[in-house]
């Protein structure tokens, strides 16, 4: 996808305000003036990519429109070049939006698995645009099947997530004092999955740049159990005997923390989901488990053994895994309010081994007055997923603009949302 631009000079002389913006840090710019910066405006520009939010909506999702403002594309220097966007094959890429029409926020988030930046234009960006809000969206600094070849140490990858987060958050602030003329006044991050991860590690590690945040379906990372290292594999392992009708494979699905219900979402998660994850992760937080082998063997039968990820067991494996995950874990220690959403009926972070966990350890850590907790019946991990069982599951994008729209009035007057409780 390479959009048509007006940048620099160019835009100033058309008029566009545009051409005058700088993005610190910025190795590459290209900015336009849009009559319409959501979806609606964007797609037929070229200026967004709808296969980066593909299955992230359920069908019949409408979204606001019109938007007029500014955009602003480009990359912060890196030395990895697996998103290919635009042409330009360089990784930290990111997208700015200005509206005409700002309510002096500015909201900030990341692309859920592997995606890239224009992953939540649709299910974030387009609502926040229309409420006035500019947004700013990084592809974490690495994208695709093959993260785990960016950096020089296990877990580099992910670490870069969260410098990129960062990055962006203070560009963008900057951005906006100089298009509006003063810096926002409140910022916000949000993100859904891994994204979520990230909302709840930059509340963690850097409360003084966020008013607040919302986090949906929230991977956790921790070195203690449960983590994403633990949860997979016993999916992996009983899943096929479930499907045999062995005794006791639904009973280890369960034990796993795959809950009651999701029955029907475990086929489509273990051919798409659950294998790719597994191997992702566990190659680029334990490489050393397969050897020289890129990502282990794919759906390897339980019984392989040693480099098979249906068989990995992340307590056995040596201390310097551990330490390794410990260096990407989540804490609990929030400083600023946070609102979580999970849906009941996850399967690839099941609740009970992910937000519920979460709740805990904020909790745990006394900072349980700025979170709060809203469990989704029937929501499951994306929302494409209502199209596969749509008597079974229902959409969260309403409750996550619910969630949005009460951490605002939480952090801009004081108002905050019933602790606990349900969408």
């Amino acid at each position: 996808m390479t959009p048509l631009v007006t940048t620099g000079a160019a835009a100033a002389r058309d008029g566009c305000a545009a051409g005058r913006l700088r993005v610190p840090g910025a190795q590459h710019l290209e900015a336009i003036c849009l009559p319409d910066l959501t979806t609606a405006g964007t797609v037929p520009g070229g200026h967004t990519d709808p296969t980066d939010w593909a299955g992230l909506e359920a069908p019949g999702t409408v979204t606001p429109t019109g938007v007029p403002g500014i955009q602003l594309d480009g990359y912060f220097s890196d030395t990895s070049a697996t998103n290919p966007t635009h042409g330009w094959r360089h990784d930290s890429q990111f997208v700015i939006r200005l509206p005409e029409r700002w309510n002096g926020g500015l909201v900030v988030t990341a692309p859920p698995s592997t995606r890239e930046q224009y992953a939540n234009d649709r299910v974030i960006g387009d609502y926040v645009l229309s409420q006035g809000f500019a947004y700013a969206a990084t592809d974490k600094g690495n994208t695709g099947p093959l993260i785990f070849q960016d950096g020089r140490r296990p877990g580099d990858a992910v670490l870069e997530w969260h410098y990129r987060f960062t990055q962006l958050t203070k560009a963008a602030k900057r951005v906006a004092a100089q298009r509006y003329g003063r810096a926002p006044s409140h910022t916000y991050a949000a993100g859904l999955s891994i994204a979520g991860y990230l909302v709840r590690w930059q509340l963690e590690h850097h409360p003084e740049l966020y008013s607040g945040g919302v986090d949906w379906n929230g991977v956790l990372l921790t070195e203690q159990a449960p983590n994403l290292l633990t949860t997979v594999p016993p999916a992996l392992r009983a899943y096929p005997r479930y499907l045999k009708g062995e005794v006791g494979a639904h009973e280890a699905m369960l034990a796993a923390g795959y809950p009651a219900g999701s029955e029907p979402l475990w086929q489509w998660h273990y051919q798409n989901q659950w294998d790719v994850l597994q191997r992702i992760l566990r190659e680029e937080l334990d490489p050393d488990y397969d050897g020289a082998t890129q990502a282990g063997t794919p759906f390897c039968p339980e019984g392989t053994g040693a480099g098979c990820d249906t068989d990995y067991d992340y307590a056995t494996r040596p201390r310097a895994v551990h330490r390794t995950v410990e260096r990407v874990s989540l804490t609990g220690r929030i400083g600023r309010p946070l609102v979580t959403l999970h849906g009941t009926l996850d399967v690839v972070i099941p609740i009970s081994r992910g937000s519920d966990m979460y709740a805990g350890m904020v909790t745990r850590s006394g900072r349980g007055s700025l979170h709060r907790y809203y469990r989704v019946e029937g929501g499951t991990h994306t929302d494409g997923l209502v199209a596969l069982q749509p008597t079974l599951v229902r959409p969260m994008l309403p409750c996550f603009h619910a969630a949005f729209d009460a951490v605002v009035r939480w952090t801009r007057h004081g108002t905050p949302p019933p602790q606990g409780g349900r969408c």
